[in-house]
């Protein structure tokens, strides 16, 4: 039998070692629909990073885009997490997509925040309503109400995410739906009020869209409240965040181990960092309501709107939000897109 020379052998090894070594190294984590420009994800991501020494990059899908790229991949799973609105994770769930993980903390998330075995959990929440680029309406007065956005004067000046793909814009169909009458079980009054919009030439994006915001392309946007407050806190855009006058509701977001994901020992760490005190106050700090509410500081509570606003926000079934889903936005596509 030949021999291999010594020197062959400590060189093969050495390689071996290095290749291990950046191997190890190399440690990832795929999450979809994680984007830096949305809830701040860009110094969560960050933080992953420095604390935990896993890179999760970024990722702009929306919830939708998420769901269905998650079913597509269920033969051989490409992400190892997903973070969406709640209904998306509830559906995940009865899609066979999602792995049941609880991780650290798990006890201090409600019970209505959270599926029993764990194949979704909220990190936080946001409530929905108009985020104003005062400087792009032009003179004209902030609208306050659900009403006002249909009046000509905001013509060209209003934009919602798409409600049959976006999560966001699904909540804010909820929220008009609720506010005019209507319930989970009757979306006439959203489809109409769709309907008259169209009339003022709305703008319609399928995915993030706070830099338009910014730029004044788009001057009133249906979104949460923690992305209007980081415009006007840490971007020091004359923003302003308006909860309608006929009242809105309040929406967790949800994140799932993928099942059979590749990384999945990875994503079990970003998730329990996400959870812990630091993770949480990243949330905090970024104006969201982080499901551990122990984690906000005075200084992040005293830059919401007053309780009293808050008050006309609501919570929502949101297991029958879920479940209505995909009848609504069926019904949206074909009466008011």
């Amino acid at each position: 039998m030949k021999r291999f020379p010594s020197r062959l052998l400590q060189a093969a090894a050495v390689a071996f070692g290095l290749l291990a070594g950046a191997s190890a190294m190399a440690q990832t984590a795929i999450c979809y629909n994680c984007p830096p420009e949305w809830a701040d994800w860009a110094s969560q991501l960050r933080a992953i990073k420095d604390k935990t020494g896993i890179t999760v990059p970024p990722d702009n899908k929306n919830s939708g885009q998420t769901l269905a790229q998650l079913v597509a991949e269920k033969g051989s799973p490409v992400a190892d997490m997903a973070y969406y609105g709640v209904t998306f994770g509830v559906q995940a769930k009865k899609d066979g997509v999602t792995a049941a993980y609880k991780p650290t903390g798990w006890a201090e998330i409600p019970d209505g925040l959270k599926d029993p075995e764990g194949h979704w959990f909220s990190i936080h929440s946001g409530t929905l309503g108009f985020m104003v680029n005062v400087d792009a309406l032009r003179g004209k007065p902030v609208p306050r109400s659900w009403a006002d956005l249909l009046k000509p004067e905001y013509k060209g000046l209003v934009g919602y995410l798409d409600p049959a793909s976006a999560f966001v814009g699904y909540v804010g169909a909820v929220a008009v739906n609720n506010a005019r009458g209507g319930s989970l079980d009757n979306f006439g009054p959203a489809i109409e009020w769709f309907k008259a919009l169209k009339k003022n030439d709305p703008i319609v994006p399928k995915q993030t869209s706070y830099a338009r915001v910014l730029s004044g392309e788009i001057a009133i946007l249906l979104d949460y409240d923690f992305n209007a407050y980081r415009a006007k806190y840490k971007d020091k855009a004359n923003v302003e965040f308006v909860i309608p006058a006929e009242g809105t509701i309040t929406v967790p977001y949800v994140i799932s181990a993928v099942a059979k994901g590749p990384n999945a020992a990875n994503a079990h760490k970003v998730m329990d960092f996400i959870l812990s005190n630091e993770g949480q106050a990243i949330w905090a700090n970024a104006f969201l309501r982080p499901v551990r509410m122990s984690a906000i500081s005075k200084e992040a509570q005293a830059r919401f709107l007053p309780a009293s606003e808050y008050a006309r926000a609501r919570t929502v079934d949101y297991g029958r939000m879920a479940e209505v889903q995909k009848a609504f936005s069926e019904r949206y596509l074909r009466e008011a897109q």
